[in-house]
């Protein structure tokens, strides 16, 4: 047998045994006979379906529910709440907003005044609540305006807080609401003058005899100088007020040793003082130059405290010290002219003009038999100099 045949030989009994299993597949996917499939009852089925209850029958009636009860319902009101922050979206490009400094200057401006009358207020509360400080009455003033429409405040110092026992320690004229600068007067209390219903004596003495508005008089006879309002203050309200603005004292120069009649020695060169000694070095006079060194250290005095109040801190105490000052002295200023010039008392941290009368060359030295040593002054000259000076 040749190869070929061999070949052909193989491929015919492959055929076949594919022709067998191809046979037995098709038998396998015959379907049964009759007598063997499932036995089916039409007539159990037409009976099954005829007593079967439809689903859908009495629906209503078996799936019927009572109807809920209505309830109030509140809508509710949306408040936006001011402080809660957007999201931000990163892809929109907004304008950035410029401040204007003038809106947060004015800004400024409004908080530092609500903060400076809350502060005077409080400090007031505090001064009229201290008892340890006998309460000072209001005297009668019968004020009026200078010529120019000024309203000058005749500022009176004493050692007592009786109305109008003793004599008056320092006596001066504060101009707020004039032209630049504020101005202050000041009077030597041995001035020889006349004064209304009593005659001839010490300018000091008319405190005594008939309180602030005799001395009003006296300085509108003698000088020409007209005072609408009037503030007296005692030591003991100039002591706390310094102790309240300067805790840590006011930074003065002193101009020399002093020890006679004070409670403690002051040495010579800047130091810082409190307010008992700071009082002490105002009112000494115990050396050659008299009232007229002492005179000249109270208006030192005064300038340097208000020349310290550029101090921030200082100045933010200010409100509060000016508010308990208040409360302590007695005048007949009304709070709504110490409102309304603020402006101008703010002007004095840039400096004071001053004067003190009497001038150079209008006064001599004299003997009186009433008042004892004094000075006699020539009451024109004075008066010219205070119209000068005031701009009258």
């Amino acid at each position: 047998m040749s190869r070929m045949d061999k070949y052909k030989k193989i491929h015919e009994e492959s055929q076949k045994e594919d022709k067998k299993s191809s046979a037995f597949r098709r038998e396998a996917k015959k379907k049964p006979k009759e007598d063997e499939r499932p036995y089916f009852d039409e007539t159990s089925y037409e009976k099954q379906r005829i007593y079967q209850k439809p689903q859908n029958e009495h629906y209503y009636e078996d799936h019927y529910q009572e109807p809920k009860k209505k309830r109030f319902r509140f809508n509710r009101v949306h408040i936006k709440n001011p402080f809660k922050r957007s999201a931000k979206n990163p892809y929109e490009q907004k304008p950035k907003k410029k401040r204007s400094w003038r809106k947060t200057l004015f800004l400024v401006l409004i908080l530092l005044f609500g903060y400076s009358i809350v502060a005077f207020g409080i400090g007031n509360f505090v001064a009229k609540h201290d008892s340890s400080m006998v309460k000072m009455e209001k005297q009668e003033f019968n004020g009026a305006a200078s010529e120019n429409g000024t309203k000058n405040i005749l500022l009176l110092g004493s050692d007592t807080r009786d109305n109008i026992s003793g004599r008056s320690d320092s006596m001066m004229v504060l101009q707020v609401d004039g032209h630049g600068k504020p101005k202050l007067i000041s009077f030597m209390r041995d001035m020889y003058v006349d004064i209304p219903g009593v005659g001839q004596n010490k300018l000091n003495a008319a405190y005594a005899y008939g309180g602030a508005d005799l001395v009003r008089q006296t300085l509108k006879t003698n000088f020409g100088i007209d005072c609408r309002y009037y503030a007296m203050v005692d030591f003991q309200t100039f002591e706390k007020g310094v102790d309240t603005l300067f805790p840590r004292g006011v930074q003065i120069d002193a101009e020399k040793d002093m020890s006679a009649y004070i409670d403690e020695p002051i040495t010579k060169g800047p130091q810082r003082m409190n307010g008992h000694t700071l009082l002490n070095y105002a009112r000494f006079r115990m050396d050659e130059e008299g009232d007229f060194g002492r005179v000249r250290r109270q208006q030192q005095v005064m300038q340097t405290v208000f020349g310290q109040l550029k101090n921030p801190l200082v100045l933010l105490r200010g409100p509060y010290a000016a508010g308990k000052i208040w409360g302590y002295l007695s005048t007949d200023m009304p709070t709504i002219f110490l409102l309304g010039n603020l402006f101008n008392f703010a002007k004095a941290i840039g400096g004071i003009e001053r004067l003190t009368l009497p001038v150079d060359g209008s006064w001599t030295y004299i003997d009186t038999a009433n008042a004892g040593s004094a000075l006699a002054v020539d009451t024109n000259q004075n008066a010219q100099a205070v119209q000068e000076f005031l701009g009258e």
